[in-house]
């Protein structure tokens, strides 16, 4: 079918506008990925979706049609490995999930984080992982082994799909966010079994969990995160859907639920946009257990949360334990040595 076709069909308005078959999605998408649709066609593409909002089917049907174009990383079937997309960025906060993510590898799962960094005035995972030495450009093998080696790994989604990353970027270009950025979100390019999937938008709460549930994920968690990461927040409840053998479970979790108290939300504060080197510094000092309070909590409750998603532990409460005698051990601090990239050998 015409891409023109398509675009008819959701394009009418909010009475007359259709859905797409997961079919006619697999169109689009070739269409869009391999150039047969012009600029302009491209652009009314999203726009339309943007107006008439993806349906559960068409969400599953365009990642899996985007998920074709590339192979997954070859990443061992033995590791606990959990896929975290971070593609929101910060602008209140810190990255609790860089240290959360770490203190979990620390303790027994692996994750494997992707995103990038294109954002104006809302900085990525991306120069705050560089910030503190750890990789970010690598090329896909090298991601598929490191996490094989590690437990952990970075993938810049411009390295890995280049086309999908062209259509985020196009959010300057047409100022608005597009259907590519969920996609983004639920692409999981290590095919990992279980992933942890963060956003802010409420039209996407209920869709991501069902969506992810079509494609044959077996155990989800997706999250009202803190500025639309995959983060528990320290200072309120958090709105969870969990998904596992099919079946959709809603939760509210707060740091009660890990033996805490609130936090006040100044300290989840972060850093202006250039100011990545501090930022680097309090997740540094948090991983060598150096940070007492509010920040430390935040750290654990997430990295607990993302051991539960790993199957460490039967549920939330009880893989708080091993989170925190991770960073009192020294785990943690280790594990962050052991991740940053070596100097090369004069």
């Amino acid at each position: 079918m015409p891409i023109q076709n398509l675009l008819a069909k959701i394009a009418k308005g909010p009475k007359a506008s259709k859905d797409l078959t997961w079919d006619e999605c697999k169109q689009a998408m070739k269409a869009l990925i391999e150039g047969e649709a012009t600029p302009a066609q491209t652009g009314a593409f999203l726009i339309a979706m943007r107006f008439k909002m993806e349906s559960v089917t068409e969400l599953a049907a365009l990642t899996a049609a985007a998920r074709q174009y590339v192979p997954p990383l070859t990443v061992s079937r033995d590791l606990a490995l959990v896929d975290v997309p971070t593609y929101a960025g910060k602008q209140d906060t810190f990255h609790a999930t860089i240290a959360a993510s770490i203190v979990a590898v620390a303790a027994g799962a692996a994750v494997l984080m992707h995103g990038y960094d294109g954002i104006p005035g809302r900085p990525g995972s991306a120069g705050v992982l560089k910030a503190l030495g750890i990789p970010v450009d690598a090329d896909p093998k090298l991601v598929s082994e490191e996490v094989n080696r590690k437990g952990f790994a970075y993938l810049d989604i411009g390295l890995y799909h280049p086309p999908l990353y062209r259509f985020l970027e196009m959010r300057q270009e047409l100022g608005v966010r597009n259907v590519f950025h969920p996609i983004a979100r639920l692409l999981n390019p290590g095919r990992a079994p279980v992933q942890v999937v963060g956003l802010t938008h409420p039209p996407h709460f209920e869709k991501t969990a069902e969506a992810l549930r079509i494609l044959g994920c077996r155990r989800a968690l997706v999250i009202r995160g803190v500025e639309g990461d995959p983060e528990l927040s320290a200072s309120m409840a958090t709105r969870v859907l969990e998904l596992r053998d099919e079946r959709i479970t809603p939760l509210g979790v707060a740091p009660k639920d890990f033996g805490l108290a609130f936090v006040p939300s100044r300290e989840m504060a972060g850093f202006p946009p250039d100011q990545r080197d501090r930022e680097a510094d309090l997740i540094r000092r948090i991983l060598r257990n150096q940070v007492p309070g509010g920040p430390r909590d935040w750290v654990l409750m997430n990295a607990a949360m993302l051991l539960y998603a790993a199957g460490r532990g039967v549920s939330l409460s009880a893989c708080f334990p091993a989170a925190r005698a991770a960073l009192d051990g020294g785990a943690a601090g280790r594990k962050l040595d052991e991740l940053v990239r070596q100097p090369v050998a004069a």
